[in-house]
């Protein structure tokens, strides 16, 4: 029988959905979804809307809190629509995470695989080093931060938010006390009038330095160069302030043009050691302590040997591949947005030439990648692949398995469409080893994973070969080398850098066995890059030396 609208039901929460609505069965076995919730909770639901196998209900009374239940120390967590959880314990919420992770690898890729407990954030509260607040109005009419209450533009007062540095909100709160005294309106989308939109701050985790960023509809701010001063005297950690005009009706934040007002447009800091440089515009993980953790496990994951070739695609502005660049021979990042490339290229150049020599970044898509790769007679060892929530399209997936890396590790914000990814590329050859739950965004329902996949081959290492040398003729056998030690010697004695495709070609020339890897050539029709004279001296110098030729 359907449920009716306003029908009241009394259910038990008996988990969280990905969501982060509690999810109860009526009576008849329809499943009830209920925000504000936990799994445990004993509550009467009022029914909001009835969808036939589902509804929607809302908490009309709680009857018996669940032991999970917390105090919100928020007063605007109810109708604000950022901390959907900030009801439930920490732990309760990491397992909560670690089981709709399970749940999508199970319903939506049919994997059975190891799903490791979730990762805690080293921060709960505090974490965030980005915020967006909108401007608007409180009961008596005056300037105010805050957020949009739930799927509306109404903006919720909210003066100390939890999640972000105090020292931002207070630099939200001084600005809206300045924008009061100076009579500078905030904008209303209703009447399309006024001039500050939003405030846009970012702080380094690591550096401390801080962005002031106002978003107005036009480029003249009335007072700014007294703002300026006001800010940097009471905040001395900002290092720039900034101001984005933005004139369209529109949902999007920031506008294409940016004024600055002070300091040079941008803040630096660092992630996993990697320098960056960030902007308005800047694509950058908003917790920083948990995005180390993040990579890190995907550095594990990468496995990554001396001699590996790491291409890291979805690479924004460089900072997955380049925290693992000093485990591989090479780096190439791809990303099909031109500033980000500028930006990949502009941190391996602060890390140093000995990193910018080793990494590339070009801009294209994975196809042209996986064309131009081919192209100079390279393979990708790993691959690193960094999606937006929407996951890889199936061109990206058919240029991941055309380039044929022994390992990819797919760093994830949506579980659902990592797992519907997984599963395709189990079809191509892969086997999904592991996935790794890491929460970067503590008290909301948000939750990034780390999974490792490798080639679907028999594992060498688990195969026991047994074999006699007795009455073989060993006299041909070759002394030898490995490409590591070849390329090592014609460093030391030559300063030359040397590819393992030159190493293979001069190999060939001499009449030597080069084995059916990504080294040789696939066919003698191959477009490929020929080892220069200089070089081929050199190899054929260390293969002499090492008693090969």
């Amino acid at each position: 029988m359907p449920l009716q609208k306003n029908q009241l039901l009394t259910l038990r929460i008996e988990r969280l959905s990905s969501d982060g609505s509690g999810v109860a069965h009526s009576a008849d076995g329809e499943a009830v979804f209920v925000p504000n919730t936990a799994p445990g909770d004993e509550a009467r639901i009022k029914i909001v809307k009835d969808c036939g196998r589902y509804a929607f209900g809302i908490l009309d009374q709680l009857l018996t809190p669940s032991p999970d239940r917390v105090e919100v120390d928020c007063p605007a967590a109810g109708p604000c629509g950022g901390c959907s959880l900030r009801h439930l314990s920490y732990k309760a919420e990491l397992q909560a995470k670690h089981e709709n992770v399970t749940d999508a690898f199970r319903r939506i890729g049919g994997l059975d695989v190891p799903v490791l407990p979730t990762v805690p954030s080293p921060e709960v509260d505090r974490y965030r080093n980005k915020v967006q607040f909108p401007v608007g109005r409180d009961k008596n009419g005056q300037p105010c931060i805050g957020f949009y209450a739930g799927r509306t533009h109404r903006i919720v007062p909210c003066p100390d938010c939890k999640l972000q540095p105090g020292v931002l909100n207070e630099i939200g709160n001084a600005l809206c006390a300045f924008f009061a005294a100076h009579g500078i309106q905030p904008y209303d989308e209703e009447s399309s009038k006024g001039l500050v939109r939003h405030i846009f701050l970012r702080r380094g985790a690591h550096s401390g330095q801080i962005m002031v960023c106002l978003v107005c509809t036009r480029a003249k701010l009335p007072h700014s160069e007294e703002l300026v001063a006001h800010l940097r005297e009471q905040f001395s950690a900002i290092a720039t302030i900034l101001l984005n005009v933005n004139a369209k009706n529109t949902n999007v934040i920031l506008g294409s043009e940016t004024h600055p007002l002070y300091g040079p447009g941008y803040l630096e800091d660092t992630l996993c050691g990697v320098p960056v440089r960030l902007g308005p515009l800047s694509f950058y993980q908003v917790n920083t302590l948990a995005a180390e953790q993040l990579y890190g496990i995907a550095a594990q994951y990468a496995q990554l040997t001396p001699d590996d070739l790491l291409l890291d695609l979805y690479c924004g502005m460089g900072t997955i591949g380049l925290s693992m660049v000093d485990h591989c021979r090479e780096l190439v990042g791809v990303e099909i947005v031109p500033e980000a490339i500028e930006s990949a290229k502009a941190n391996a150049a602060r890390m140093g030439d000995a990193i910018a020599t080793k990494s590339r970044f070009f801009c294209a898509d994975a196809g042209a990648a996986a064309t131009r790769l081919a192209a100079e007679g390279l393979r990708p060892d790993v691959i690193v692949l960094d999606p937006p929530r929407k996951g890889c399209d199936e061109a990206t997936l058919s240029a991941v398995v055309k380039m044929n890396p022994q390992r990819v590790v797919y760093v994830s914000c949506n579980p659902a469409t990592a797992a519907r990814d997984a599963k395709w590329l189990e079809t191509q050859g892969y086997r999904t080893e592991k996935v790794q739950p890491v929460d970067l965004f503590p008290r909301t329902k948000h939750c990034e994973c780390v999974i490792a996949l490798s080639k679907g081959e028999i594992d060498f290492k688990k195969v026991r070969v047994e074999f006699s040398l007795e009455g073989m003729d060993t006299s041909g056998l070759q002394k030898g080398a490995t490409y590591p030690e070849i390329k090592a010697r014609v460093l030391e004695q030559t300063g030359l850098k040397v590819s393992s495709l030159y190493i293979s070609q001069v190999k060939q020339k001499c009449g030597l066995e080069v084995r059916e890897n990504h080294h040789k050539a696939k066919s003698e029709n191959t477009k490929q890059p020929q080892c220069p004279k200089e070089k081929e001296d050199a190899i054929v110098e260390a293969l002499k030396h090492f008693q090969m030729v």
